[in-house]
């Protein structure tokens, strides 16, 4: 029989017959290797452990240890799943299943009756099904069909037998457990027995292939460990994940609400939720006011042929709502972005070098066409309000504006607590240059700008291609939500390309006009968005500052305490802390648990004793314990609290600091 060369990670080669399977080279190499092994890589491609080898190969034996090896009993997962719901829902249409980051799905369709999908209460029954297999150790045969025989088989579903007709070559790799077939899903494991620790999650809706114009499938979730630990260690990380969820939140403690019914992807602010939303723009408006920026004005809706001119219309379209036909020519624009509106406070005036840099900054309000299937909560919806601001500079001005933006950047993150994000230095994809605006000149120029200001700095990044603006780089401040998703949370972005658009101009020292260079740059992102983050990562109890009731007051009795309580409730009022009284004819410990629960920073009760020595019984939320305190002691450390931003410091932002400060 004819033989292949197999060479190893280290160099080593070995002949062994053609057809030999990755598990009996393990095998070859020691019992305890062919053990912990789960697939292979046979020039760099993932395969199963028995995949017969028939040409000269490198090969790598995938164990337990290896990412790709926990993707692998994820696929089986998948495919175990895959076969407990034909099994269980023997009529119903299966699609695609694969593993994915944090565990694997599976698509189902009840062909009979669209809206009577497989539900949660269906899961234990899956799982049961599921964990038979394993606890007889069920062998997954690995065969070829002819592509004219599988296609036969997967008649009768229409999704199979899609991607049975979008197969390459006449005979496809399939795997069996029992009387079920199935394929697609890269290598998965020999046997279920490896397959003991894994959970089913949650379902919910998935376009067929992901595209919005195909049918809605039903996706099921799980994921898979190779540990009992490492199963019980995930379920707690999503138990904090769902606790923390914003849209959670946001209904428990009323803070807003989308109701499609009334427009999808469009936020309601209940008058807690406004409160945090107030309290954050005012304060980024001071923060930027003290330094710089004058902040403005302009309308959320423009003339079609403005967004024409800076180039949106041709490469934003698609997320860009249709145009309004007024009737008598005039085509109107729901804005996408803010920048061609500033443009135009650039250009009111004639500029002067003495003038620049020139700062502008709003709260503009924006639209975005986003598919409904894309829509969460605060996190993506339809209209949003960023913290928009666009800075105009001469070109030798450039790194110093850079420094002031990111000093700014991290003043704002101390005083919200944040510390957990890294920078990201977005470049154009150069394989697809379509999308972005045609001058290499100018892209190499600014990539190179914004990589030696960061070097410069001496601050970590990391280089992303395909992430630029279609006008220009930027540094991207990326966060990780709460739901574990990495999210842009502030953004500097160089443009040389719509001050030539726009002929953008300010007379230099010279007499003669010069071209500005345009940075665009948002703090903290749209209100929707930086709310929905803070609120996942503050789990509600917003710090005091924040906080939309910053004290409750509860007398012991309302009728001996009230006048009491309403003093205090006056005295707070004074000093600006948002306060409320807890007059509802209950029980005190009822009341003192509601506190706790709408997550209220202080609670005081006042009863006798307190009255009389002018005093405060004082619970801090989260805690068990209350505490006496003067009056006059508690205003001046409520009002301390608020002033201070309610800040416990972050070294990662003082290490920034320092580093901008040097240079």
């Amino acid at each position: 029989m004819a033989s292949v060369t197999l060479t190893f990670p280290d160099g080593a080669k070995q002949q062994v017959e053609s057809g030999t399977t990755a598990l009996d080279v393990a095998k070859g190499i020691s019992n305890s290797l062919a053990k912990a092994a789960v697939a292979a890589t046979v020039n760099g491609n993932p395969v199963d452990l028995l995949a017969p080898i028939k040409q000269d190969a490198k090969i790598t034996i995938v164990t337990k240890k290896d990412a790709l090896g926990l993707a692998v009993l994820r696929n089986t997962g998948a495919f175990l799943l895959a076969a407990a719901v034909h099994k269980s829902f023997p009529s119903y249409n299966l699609g695609e299943g694969k593993a994915q980051e944090d565990g694997f799905f599976y698509d189902t369709d009840n062909p009979a009756n669209g809206e009577n999908q497989i539900a949660v209460t269906d899961l234990p029954a899956l799982e049961k099904e599921m964990k038979a297999a394993v606890k007889d150790d069920d062998k997954i045969e690995r065969v070829l069909m002819d592509k004219e025989e599988l296609a036969k088989h997967f008649a009768d579903d229409p999704y199979k037998a899609a991607l049975v007709k979008a197969q390459a070559g006449v005979q496809i790799p399939v795997h069996k457990l029992g009387d079920f077939i199935d394929f697609g899903y890269g290598p998965i494991l020999p046997d279920t027995k490896l397959l003991k620790h894994f959970s089913l999650l949650s379902v919910a809706g998935a376009y067929w292939q992901g595209k919005s114009s195909n049918p809605m499938l039903q996706r099921i979730y799980g994921t898979a460990f190779f540990s009992a630990d490492e199963l019980e260690a995930d379920a707690k990380r999503r138990a904090d994940i769902k606790e923390r969820d914003h849209r959670t939140i946001g209904r428990e403690l009323d803070l807003f609400f989308v109701d499609p019914s009334v427009g999808a992807g469009l936020a309601y602010w209940m008058p807690k939720g406004a409160t945090i939303r107030r309290t954050i723009e005012r304060y980024i408006i001071d923060k930027e006011i003290a330094n710089g920026y004058e902040h403005v004005y302009t309308p959320i809706l423009a003339n079609l042929d403005l967004y024409k001119q800076s180039g949106h219309w041709d490469h934003y379209k698609d997320d860009m709502f249709p145009p309004m036909d007024m009737g008598d020519g005039e085509m109107l624009e729901l804005r996408p972005m803010n920048c061609p509106s500033h443009i135009q406070i650039y250009k009111h005036h004639i500029r002067s070098y003495r003038e620049l840099p020139i700062r502008i900054a709003e709260l503009g309000m924006m639209h975005r066409y986003e598919k409904s299937g894309a829509l969460s909560g605060l996190q993506r919806v339809r209209e949003m309000t960023l913290n928009d601001g666009h800075t105009f500079v001469a070109p030798d001005q450039i790194q110093d504006e850079f420094k002031k933006i990111l000093t700014l950047m991290m003043d704002v993150y101390a005083d919200f607590d944040i510390n957990d994000y890294s920078f990201r230095l977005s470049y154009r994809d150069p394989k697809n240059t379509a999308k972005y605006f045609d001058d290499d000149a100018m892209w190499n120029k600014s990539q190179a700008m914004l990589k030696g200001a960061m070097d410069d700095l001496g601050l970590d990044y990391y280089e992303a291609e395909g992430e630029a603006a279609f006008y220009g780089p930027k540094l991207d401040v990326q966060t990780k939500t709460a739901l574990g998703n990495d999210e842009t949370l502030s953004t500097i972005q160089l443009d040389f390309m719509m001050p030539e658009k726009f002929h953008l101009t300010y007379v230099g020292d010279d007499g003669e006009e010069h071209r500005p260079v345009m940075i665009h740059r948002g703090v903290i992102s749209t209100m929707e968005r930086f709310i929905a983050y803070l609120t996942e990562i503050y789990k509600g109890a917003f710090p005091t500052w924040l906080s939309p009731i910053q004290c409750e007051i509860i007398p012991v009795n309302t009728d001996l305490h009230m006048d009491y309580a309403l003093e205090i409730k006056k005295r707070l009022l004074k000093e600006g802390v948002r306060v409320e009284v807890d007059d509802r004819n209950e029980k005190m410990g009822y009341k003192i648990r509601e506190s706790q629960t709408q997550k209220i920073p202080y609670t005081l009760v006042v009863g006798d004793e307190e009255k009389k020595d002018s005093s405060v019984s004082v619970r801090r939320y989260g805690e068990d314990k209350t505490e006496s305190q003067d009056l006059e002691m508690f205003i001046d450390a409520i009002v301390a609290d608020i002033k201070n931003y309610s800040r416990t410091g972050s070294a990662k932002n003082s290490k920034v600091l320092s580093a901008l400060d040097k240079n």
